[in-house]
């Protein structure tokens, strides 16, 4: 390991988030950190090591599609979610994602998103009774990397090495990123996708969501009109930036969030009130995200138990033996 490089908090700063028991028995515990911001940046609610840099992943796509954005595409509803989507690949996404590559007239076969069979279980099956395979299409972040092509055809860039790090457009990402966040990366390497990714705290990155939560579509500066264009296109098509029956769309369709997983464990909310709330699960495993950012909300009053509540049996959190359910998924942060 290169001790020159800043790396993710350890075991030692990491607290228990969550828990997951079966039969009456404590199986397995997921600790991490986490940190919940005001509306005007305050400390609400701090957990662990939030100012130890983590790889965001996928919550890095709202600062993406806002840099695509402003490098003068004009995203609007669906196609403005699926830039900044980690979708199922349904046959409605691969739509929209299509629909995007055909304003420029830029072929499938420029992807650079790896093959992958949709997340979609439904999606799935139907391919393989209609005797398809893999595709770019079909992989979560190929709506980002159409938007990114379409940025390159907007300004004359060159397609072929949109991926590199001093591609003009991976410069404005990293930008736009460190304009948000009020902070410079701490390491970049290279995201599930093929992108660059970069290592900020969770303190920057709730206050980089945040701060894109709360920028109005109307206001006079681009870079935060266009984050209020993103916000609202998010919380109006809530099925585009996940998908049917998961997590971040019955998040926001149903509470009226923004949400934002991250593989790895990251996750990011943000409530109507302002307060935001980012976290990372040290041992990577996304099951217990959503739970412990919905409850960090409720604990600091942006959110009310109860709708939480009604929701939380939707959120997969059940443990089964069998047939049978034999435990479940508790949050132990709050």
């Amino acid at each position: 390991m290169n001790t020159a490089v800043p790396q993710t908090f350890g075991v030692a700063d990491a607290v228990e988030l969550a828990v997951v028991e079966r039969s009456g028995f404590i199986e397995s515990r997921h600790a991490g950190s986490a940190i919940v911001l005001g509306p005007e940046g305050e400390v609400l609610a701090s957990l662990g090591a939030p100012d130890a840099p983590v790889f965001p992943r996928s919550c890095l796509k709202p600062f993406q599609a806002i840099t695509i954005m402003n490098a003068g595409v004009s995203l609007e509803g669906a196609q403005a979610v699926l830039a900044t989507a980690s979708h199922a690949g349904t046959r409605k996404h691969v739509q929209v994602v299509r629909s995007m590559l055909g304003r420029a007239r830029i072929e499938d076969s420029a992807l650079q998103c790896p093959a992958d069979w949709p997340g979609d279980r439904a999606s799935r099956d139907e391919l393989v009774r209609d005797g398809l395979g893999t595709s770019p299409l079909y992989m979560n972040c190929s709506g980002k990397h159409a938007a990114m092509l379409l940025a390159c055809a907007q300004n004359g860039w060159d397609q072929a090495t949109y991926l590199e790090p001093d591609h003009p457009l991976q410069l404005a990402v990293r930008d736009t990123l460190e304009r948000f966040t009020g902070e410079k990366p701490a390491a970049s390497g290279v995201d599930g996708c093929g992108a660059p990714v970069y290592a900020i705290s969770l303190t920057g990155l709730a206050r980089g969501i945040g701060r894109v939560v709360n920028s109005s579509p109307t206001s006079p500066f681009a870079l935060y009109r266009n984050a209020g264009l993103l916000t609202a296109a998010v919380l109006a098509n809530g099925w585009a930036l996940d998908g049917p029956g998961r997590a971040n769309t019955l998040v926001i369709e149903r509470l009226g969030l923004f949400a934002k997983l991250g593989a790895e464990g990251v996750m990011v909310m943000s409530a109507p009130g302002g307060a935001t709330v980012a976290l990372k699960v040290l041992d990577g495993s996304l099951r217990a995200s959503t739970i412990v950012a919905l409850r960090l909300l409720v604990s600091v009053g942006a959110l009310d138990a109860a709708v939480v509540d009604a929701l939380e049996p939707e959120l997969d959190l059940a443990i089964h033996g069998g047939a049978a359910v034999v435990g479940r998924i508790t949050v132990t942060a709050v």
